[in-house]
């Protein structure tokens, strides 16, 4: 019997042993072959100004978003733009004022014109906050502007953030310039949380593969958009059918940069400075719900991808701290080596974004257990998904693609 158990041990601890290895090897390409997804420079481009400032409308759709307003449509109103630019404020259905606090808002702060409208309940096959985009575009599009700017009500936009995705957008030819907006990082779940976030979105889609370059041999097959702040040419939303063309898309953003793509339009996404997202997730019960909303939906609902999703995760960010705890308790120095190599390169890539959000180093190391969380809640939205509970925006659930909205 005692033979057999170290017999098992030994195997156990050769099982643990090649995948601290296969771990080690998968954090060596990430760190080299991913795009440098883990370096946070990737910042708006070299712009110059034109000779003539185009035409704007900025597009925010709103859903009872009254306690965040004062803090964001001021800073839109106040924009320093040279050329002739417009706010429209869709108010979806919201029972918190949002629409009145906005008119309010506008004839207090001045600044540039504001226009306040409600799109109707949105029909079959809409998800709502697109079908709100649909009305402020529709709205827009009456004054021919040359860009849009979509904008989520609770981003705060420098006085020149306006000026510079125009620059950007007019020196380097793109038909999108969008910017991750830095997000709010006070409470402790949100330093544990967020930077993780923008760090795990960042590997997904590597920004250096996004906007091109010689360096970006992969960047016509991959795209991706920030939400909150997305600057569109209007010529290009039109071939691209924005949003008709991903009227039931949840994670809208990264459906209109590939729509974008796909009629070979130009795509720019960075870390962006002076564009931040006031909205608070005080408690892990509220970035839960933001994360598990729609994480299935970024796996198309393929019972196949969530798997393989769940295991590579647990390869590449658990393995490696279990391989040093075994390797530590069965004496293996080539288990707790590699776990600890791995280990120490995940955290070496993490403390950029760390750095970015102005967080303390010790977080990085903690990373494993921040990946944990985010698996539960992967695995999580999937079970919402089958329950009939899907992805949501604003109090609207769509249980499935292409389903009819419920209220909730």
């Amino acid at each position: 019997m005692g033979q057999t158990a170290h017999v098992s041990a030994d195997v156990w601890t050769s099982v643990v042993t090649v995948v601290s290895a296969l771990s080690l090897a998968a954090w060596l390409w990430l760190l080299f072959a991913r795009g440098f997804f883990w370096r946070t420079d990737v910042r708006l481009p070299a712009r110059g100004e034109p000779g003539a400032w185009p035409p704007v409308c900025v597009v925010v759709p709103a859903r009872d978003e009254a306690a965040v307003l004062p803090a964001s449509l001021p800073s839109l109103l106040a924009q320093d733009y040279p050329g002739r630019a417009e706010v429209f404020l869709i108010d979806d259905g919201s029972t918190d004022g949002t629409g009145a606090l906005a008119c309010e808002l506008a004839r207090r702060h001045e600044g540039l014109p504001l226009t306040v409208a409600s799109p109707g309940e949105p029909p079959a096959g809409w998800t709502g906050k697109l079908w709100a985009v649909r009305h402020g575009i529709g709205l827009a599009r009456a004054r021919g502007p040359e860009y849009l700017l979509l904008t989520d009500a609770d981003i705060a936009h420098a006085p020149d953030s306006l000026r510079s995705l125009v620059s950007a957008a007019g020196a380097g030819g793109f038909d999108v310039v969008s910017q991750m907006a830095r997000l709010r990082v006070e409470s402790g779940w949100e330093r544990l949380m967020v930077p993780a976030f923008v760090y795990f979105f960042a590997q997904l889609y590597p920004f250096r593969w996004i906007g091109g370059g010689r360096a970006a041999k992969r960047a016509t097959r991959t795209a991706a958009a920030a939400g909150g702040c997305v600057l569109l040419r209007a010529g290009a939303a039109e071939r691209a059918r924005i949003p008709d063309a991903i009227r039931d898309a949840v994670i809208d953003d990264v459906a209109l940069a590939r729509a974008v793509k796909g009629v070979g339009g130009r795509v720019w996404l960075g870390l962006a400075d002076g564009v931040d997202s006031v909205r608070p997730y005080p408690r892990l019960h509220d970035l839960w719900g933001m994360v598990a909303r729609s994480a299935y939906a970024q796996l198309r609902h393929n019972p196949l991808v969530l798997a393989g999703t769940v295991v590579g995760l647990a390869l590449v960010y658990l393995a490696p701290p279990v391989s040093v705890v075994v390797g530590a308790g069965t004496a293996s120095a080539a288990t707790c080596v590699s776990g600890a190599a791995a280990w120490l390169v995940m955290a070496g890539t993490y403390t950029p974004m760390l750095r970015y959000y102005r967080q303390p180093l010790w977080l990085a190391p903690l990373l494993p257990f921040t990946a944990f969380l985010y698996l539960l809640m992967t695995v999580d939205s999937a079970v919402r998904h089958y329950r009939g509970r899907g992805a949501a925006w604003k109090g609207r659930t769509y249980a499935r693609p292409g389903a009819v909205p419920e209220e909730g």
